[in-house]
This record gives C-alpha cells, sequence and structure tokens, in this order.
C-alpha cells in the first residue's frame, strides 16, 4: 500500500513540475500607480456630473453639451 501512495505522489509531483516548466514565465505583475482621476463637473442646465475634459465652460459654469450651453443654466442650479 505504501509503495502505491509513493508511486502516486511522484507521478503526481513529476506532471506538476512538468506543466509549471512547460509554462512560459510571466513577469511579476506590480500594480500600476493609479493616475488621479479626473475631476468631475455639473452641468449647469441638467445636472448631470461629467469629467471636467469632456465639458464646455461659459461664465464660470460648466456645460455637458453644446445644447445646453446655448439653453444655458436651467432648474438645477443651485
Amino acid at each position: 500500500m505504501f509503495r502505491l501512495l509513493f508511486w502516486i505522489a511522484l507521478i503526481t509531483a513529476a506532471v506538476w513540475l512538468w506543466r509549471r516548466l512547460k509554462r512560459p514565465a510571466t513577469p511579476a505583475q506590480k500594480a500600476a500607480p493609479q493616475d488621479d482621476p479626473a475631476p468631475m463637473v455639473r452641468c449647469a442646465q441638467c445636472g448631470v456630473h461629467i469629467p471636467q475634459l469632456q465639458a464646455l465652460s461659459a461664465d464660470n459654469r460648466w456645460y455637458c453639451s453644446q445644447a445646453h450651453l446655448q439653453q444655458g443654466p436651467g432648474n438645477s442650479e443651485r
């Protein structure tokens, strides 16, 4: 019985070692430094929050689209 368990353990270890050596080495994944999130602004017309880089600005107010920029501030302005 001991011989059978020994051979099963030996074969399992050999298969595990073979798979590990056959697989290409992957570089350790380093945690990428996260960039600061883009500042969000609120549309003066509809109140939707959008990234500042995508927003349109007029008179110190931010808008989500050209149509809302043309309409001006809406009821969501507080």
